[in-house]
């Protein structure tokens, strides 16, 4: 037998444990072919294919992720392995083979490893490459195709870069091996584990550390993000590790202590087994929960910006086209309503809202609070006053409560949500020039939610009773008088060429004074956003994968300490059934603690994403949060269903050579 057969026997023999590691390691080099292919694309890389600039810089640092991730996934698993093979490697010692030789076979069995990971995942992608670029074509709106292209830079880069990468973890892991005398090797799996113990200050410790980042992130607001962030993440990463190698001790001893839960049917071999593998498997535990974690938030935080941009666009730019008259309003400075009307018909769009509301100029504005303090001058240029009645009747067209004034009170209307906190000015007193004359005012309610488009010249609207505006109104010059217009029609979204119609036709003097950018933004934010999940996409389907074979090693590389467990438990008397049941909650623990730390970790950071947004994400992220609940799920059918048959076929193949 040669050394090349003896390293394809090993990896037959051990097929099921290399399964995991084996597809993870194709589906990286899958990931890393297709962003190099698009990367060293001629057309790419000539300039031919334009708009593929705007993608190129994180797909380079997706590339040097991806490379990262699978320098430590596999020298990770590739230890995994060989702690699991010191009794093998201690009998071939005793046999008369040298350290050297080892190596060797070592050396064998990860090049053809690698030979096979990098062939598949090239030639995945290879084959679906075309589909890769034929989307982000679509994405990148490009006028033209992007070709089919097999780029030998790509190629090149991505099977020496995997095969340099397998080859040095080898070497690395072998090292720690070879140094081991074969009496250590043949004992190492009969050793006997000591009780695993933990300290009480430590889990203490645990409490603090998480509950202190879950109160920063909670506390979290766009102000307080760069002050919070790193606490927040050191905190939440250092609790996280207690929490896996002290924690769990702490509450595994409580549930002993409770004689009545512990001491029924099966739950006690359960829970005094996971004990133990809790304590063996902590690091793996708090690694895959911190990955988990990350994992979905930033999976949830761009599928929440992707979601949330269209909501945050109508709240601060209510109408696709609006803008503000200056002076008479049959002047039509800006632009007139009948051309917008005749350009939105003749390009088939229908109005569902407009709106024409006059107003006065208000400058100079500011808030006196009632102790006598200085004023505060009200950022921007000035403001729009408008009456009650008017400003309600806007206000009810977009589901909006009403304002109640009184002679001699006013209500400000903030243009965007974010200003809410830091210009409440209820119940102060208000100092403005209103259509040219001077006008105090006591301010009885501020809201956010423009109902008029916003510009430069009128940010704010000041609502005053209809008594007040009429007075203020009888004798304003025409310079002083505002007129608000503003349109809607269906479809927005998908008409930038008749918002960009509807801007020609408005006076360039005059552009200040319009709104006319929603669907120009929403387009560029939905390519960016989408861009952005696309690449992303890869990158975390990548590390769910991962995360998922990091638990699937452990168990394997516990295999055989579980079957001669399992196998003493059935000769005296414990059925298929009971063992299975004790399998699935272990393994079950195993797949879903991390799983759930994760998320409790992910909720805290979507609940900071809230505060800094001023909107609520949850609704949005929650998708991402079951969709990563089932994948798991899924991951433990097929690992526990793995495992079972692992214990369950060699007991069976021992019975019958019986």
């Amino acid at each position: 037998m040669t050394f090349r057969s003896l390293a394809l026997s090993n990896i037959r023999g051990n097929r099921r444990a290399y399964a995991a590691f084996f597809l993870s390691s194709v589906f990286s080099v899958l990931v890393f072919y297709l962003y190099a292919a698009f990367l060293y694309h001629p057309g790419v890389t000539s300039g031919y294919i334009y708009a593929a600039g705007q993608v190129r810089q994180g797909m380079r640092i997706c590339e040097i992720l991806i490379a990262i991730f699978s320098f430590f996934f596999v020298l990770y698993s590739h230890s995994a392995f060989m702690k699991t093979r010191k009794k093998e490697f201690g009998l071939f010692s005793l046999f008369g083979m040298t350290r050297g030789q080892i190596r060797k076979m070592v050396l064998y069995e990860s090049a053809f490893l690698a030979l096979l990971a990098i062939a598949a995942g090239i030639g995945l992608g290879l084959l679906f490459s075309k589909l890769f670029f034929m989307a982000l074509a679509v994405l990148l709106d490009s006028e033209t195709p992007i070709p089919f292209a097999v780029p030998g830079k790509a190629v090149a880069l991505t099977g020496a870069g995997f095969f340099a990468l397998f080859m040095a973890i080898s070497l690395l892991t072998m090292r720690r091996t070879g140094r081991t005398e074969i009496v250590d090797l043949l004992k190492d799996a009969h050793k006997p584990k000591p009780e695993p113990k933990h300290s009480r200050w430590l889990a203490i410790l645990c409490v603090l550390c998480l509950g202190g980042g879950y109160g920063l992130a909670a506390g979290m607001s766009v102000y307080t993000f760069l002050m919070f962030m790193l606490p927040v993440v050191g905190l939440t990463v250092i609790g996280t590790y207690f929490l896996f190698t002290q924690g769990s001790l702490a509450a595994i001893r409580f549930l002993q202590r409770r004689k009545s839960l512990y001491y029924r049917r099966t739950r006690m071999l359960i829970v005094s087994q996971m004990a133990f593998k809790m304590k063996d498997n902590a690091r793996v535990l708090f690694s895959v929960s911190i990955l988990g974690a990350v994992l979905l938030t930033a999976s949830g935080t761009v599928y929440s910006f992707q979601k949330v941009q269209r909501d945050q666009l109508l709240e601060h730019m209510p109408y696709t086209v609006g803008y503000i008259e200056h002076g008479d309003s049959s002047a039509h400075e800006v632009a007139d309503p009948d051309v917008i009307r005749r350009i939105l018909k003749e390009d088939g769009k229908e109005l569902t809202r407009e709106l024409e509301l006059s107003g006065l100029l208000a400058s100079r504005v500011a808030f006196r609070p009632d102790d006598g303090g200085k004023a505060r001058q009200l950022d921007g240029d000035g403001a729009m006053a408008v009456p009650a009645s008017g400003y309600n009747a806007a206000a009810s067209r977009f589901g909006q409560p009403p304002v109640a004034l009184t002679e001699g009170s006013a209500a400000v209307i903030l243009p965007y949500r974010e200003m809410l906190p830091y210009l409440d000015y209820t119940g102060s007193k208000m100092e403005a020039d209103v259509g040219g004359r001077k006008a105090d005012l006591s301010i009885a309610d501020v809201r956010a939610g423009s109902v008029v488009s916003p510009v430069s010249s009128a940010e704010y609207l000041i609502v005053l009773s209809d008594a007040d505006y009429a007075k203020l109104s009888a004798d304003a010059a025409p310079s002083q008088r505002l007129t608000a217009y503003g349109f809607e029609w269906k479809d927005w979204e998908n008409s930038l060429a008749t918002a960009e119609k509807i801007e020609k036709a408005m006076s360039p003097a005059a552009k200040e004074q319009a709104q006319t950018k929603r669907v120009a933004y929403y387009s560029e934010t939905k390519q960016s956003m989408a861009l952005t999940f696309f690449i992303g996409l890869f990158i975390t389907l990548l590390f769910f994968v991962a995360s998922g074979s990091m638990l699937y090693f452990k168990l394997f590389t516990e295999l055989q300490d579980d079957r001669a467990q399992f196998r003493a438990l059935v000769k005296i008397g414990m059925t298929a059934a009971e063992i299975r049941r004790v399998v699935m909650a272990q393994v079950g623990i195993l797949f879903f603690v991390p799983c759930a730390v994760g998320i409790a970790h992910a909720l805290f950071a979507m609940y900071a994403l809230s505060n800094i947004l001023g909107q609520s994400v949850f609704a949005v992220s929650s998708h991402v949060f079951v969709a990563y609940v089932l994948l798991q799920a899924i991951y433990f059918g097929i690992s526990c269903s793995s495992y079972l048959r692992s214990i369950a076929g060699n007991d069976s193949a021992a019975a019958a050579a019986a």
